[in-house]
């Protein structure tokens, strides 16, 4: 039988595939066990610098499989009391979505939890908390009004339809759109070019890209300043 979450590693990215293609790679407590443990093993290994999840398949994730609801536990899979979001928010490598189908509810929330998304032409997204009555738990109501503003992120969760990978990238929920076939290649490239950073500041940046989610933009500006103080007093003055 094959594992729920397949891990490539090469050249300091891991790959991710969520591989349960025969349901639409739908979420049960084994892939939340291996994607767990993938996400911690790029978080803690000092040779991994950037991660790509994506899915096996026509879907990228469908969300959660509802014919487990009441016999899996989805919500503390391995028993330490973590959820993705905590897994994420421990993680200060950059992850990219690589979405090569549809991303629905929880799969949606897998997506909008990186850093960010380059979507295959047959990619799809649809938030149906409200058509299958499951409450959000993983950011929906947070991320997808920040990806794409409080006006259509409503439109998008009160109406649970679908949005078109062009959609998504003239809303700005997706950074690029490629050719299917050109999906992996391209994510991967950008992931390489991640790697090819200076990787000691790195988490640096991207926590103050971050940082404004719970600042003011003055804040954040004045956040930013300071480190920078500190970088010149420990870096450049003799």
């Amino acid at each position: 039988m094959s594992k729920p979450v397949l891990v490539t590693i090469e050249n300091h990215v891991a790959l991710i595939r969520l591989n349960r293609p025969d349901r639409r790679n739908a979420i049960n407590q084994d892939m939340l066990i291996h994607l767990y443990n993938a996400l911690e093993k790029l978080s803690s290994d000092d040779q991994l610098y950037v991660g790509v999840i994506t899915g096996n398949g026509p879907s990228f994730c469908s969300g959660l499989d509802l014919k487990v609801l009441k016999t899996d536990n989805l919500f503390n899979p391995r028993g330490d009391h973590k959820d993705l979001p905590d897994i994420l928010q421990a993680c200060h490598k950059p992850i990219i979505g690589a979405i090569n189908g549809h991303a629905i509810t929880g799969g949606f929330e897998i997506a909008l939890n990186c850093d960010f998304l380059i979507a295959s032409e047959k990619a799809s997204f649809a938030d149906t908390h409200l058509k299958v009555g499951i409450h959000p738990g993983w950011g929906m109501t947070q991320h997808l009004q920040a990806a794409i503003g409080i006006r259509r992120a409503r439109q998008m969760s009160l109406t649970a339809q679908f949005i078109s990978a062009r959609q998504a990238y003239e809303w700005g929920l997706v950074n690029e759109v490629v050719p299917h076939e050109r999906l992996l290649e391209r994510s991967l490239e950008i992931a390489r070019q991640i790697t090819e950073v200076n990787q000691e500041m790195l988490p640096v940046v991207r926590s103050l890209i971050n940082y404004q989610n719970a600042h003011s933009f003055d804040d954040s500006f004045s956040h930013e300043r300071t480190g920078f103080k500190s970088f010149v007093q420990q870096h450049l003055v003799v």
